[in-house]
């Protein structure tokens, strides 16, 4: 059961608040002095670019992993959204040194933090607003080490309700052979104890990842008996036969846009663990090159709205969650649950991004 750091940036004090926040976070993932200096360093890059610029600004630490298996894949991830201007050039804000000679700039200090980040991407659209994503692994970054390997990629965000130290919602990934299978949780309730049965269904995945979804969710309904229980859905990616498999139980909600067209996956009623119903139809569809899958908890409004830029399938996935958790919601339509949003995209090399 990992923590959740979500911090507003609206005034001078909440620098200082995100990076010991990515102090904290660092500590939970393990990570050596020197990147944890680094994700300090990177926080403190991106809270105090909020501050100068942005409307609405927040950065969120999530803690998550980059797919080893020895203790050291836990990484930092940060991610700082906003609704201000837009990056004007962000080629420009990319450079080194665009710190130093432009320093009231928007962007100032990105390329800082690409340079030094395992993994970094962003997105800006003029009169949107940004999204920066950064993340601080075991390791130091290689530079010039090119983009990511081809396939698909998962990546998420996870907020909690309040800014609560621990989501009652979780998301994971695992992926074998041709497949890649991706979870999202939704325990039920809030707190510790919901935050326990989603980590619960997070952590069986692994050992039920070469199950189709059906027999993952039924399989998961015996291991979170002894929780409270939780909503989940299950994704499943068949590489070599471009097939999505997709079944869901409860009220965790799925979208799926190919061909600039977006199409929703329904969930059957009930809960894992608890009241889970006797057969869970699954639904198979296409998988092409611009595929996108969000599969988000009932933190985001009911009828959110996907976005429809084409770019973002090109984005690190996190980064194209944090768009759809950012413009999901909205002062009005306040966030009255957790809220996670997971993502799996076709892959390929993203515009502004490095690291895998």
């Amino acid at each position: 059961m990992s923590r959740v750091w979500d911090v507003p940036v609206d005034d001078s004090t909440r620098v200082r608040d995100v990076r010991v926040a990515a102090e904290e976070a660092s500590a939970c993932a393990g990570l050596p002095p020197n990147r944890t200096a680094t994700a300090a360093l990177v926080a403190t890059e991106l809270a105090t670019n909020l501050l100068r610029h942005a409307d609405d600004g927040r950065v969120l630490i999530n803690l998550v992993e980059r797919g080893q298996d020895d203790g050291r894949g836990t990484a930092v991830q940060l991610v700082s959204l906003d609704h201000g201007p837009g990056i004007p050039d962000v080629a420009a804000a990319m450079r080194d040194g665009y710190t130093t000679t432009v320093a009231a700039s928007l962007g100032a200090g990105l390329g800082t933090c690409r340079r030094i980040a395992n993994d970094f991407d962003l997105y800006s659209a003029p009169g949107q607003g940004t999204v920066v994503m950064a993340r601080i692994g075991h390791e130091p970054a290689v530079r010039n080490q090119g983009p990511p390997p081809p396939g698909p990629r998962a990546g998420g965000v996870n907020v909690p309700l309040g800014r609560a130290e621990h989501s009652g919602d979780a998301w994971g990934r695992v992926a074998g052979g041709d497949r890649l299978t991706m979870l999202l949780a939704d325990g039920l309730g809030h707190g510790v104890k919901a935050a326990e049965a989603s980590t619960s269904a997070v952590k069986e995945l692994r050992g039920l990842a070469e199950l189709p979804p059906a027999e993952i969710l039924r399989s998961l309904g015996r291991a979170l008996r002894p929780t409270r229980g939780a909503a989940v859905a299950v994704a499943q990616l068949d590489m070599t036969a471009g097939q999505l498999s997709f079944a869901g139980i409860g009220n965790v909600g799925a979208r799926l846009r190919t061909d600039g067209t977006w199409k929703a996956l329904l969930s059957h009623p009930g809960i894992v663990g608890a009241q889970a119903p006797a057969s869970v139809p699954v639904q198979r569809v296409p998988w092409h090159p611009d595929s996108l899958l969000v599969l988000h908890s009932d933190g985001l409004p009911s009828r959110w709205t996907p976005p429809d830029d084409g770019m973002l399938p090109g984005c690190d996935p996190a980064v194209a969650a944090a768009v759809v958790l950012r413009d999901a919601g909205s002062a009005a339509r306040p966030v009255r649950d957790d809220t996670c949003v997971a993502v799996l995209t076709a892959g390929g090399e993203s515009r502004h991004g490095s690291g895998a």
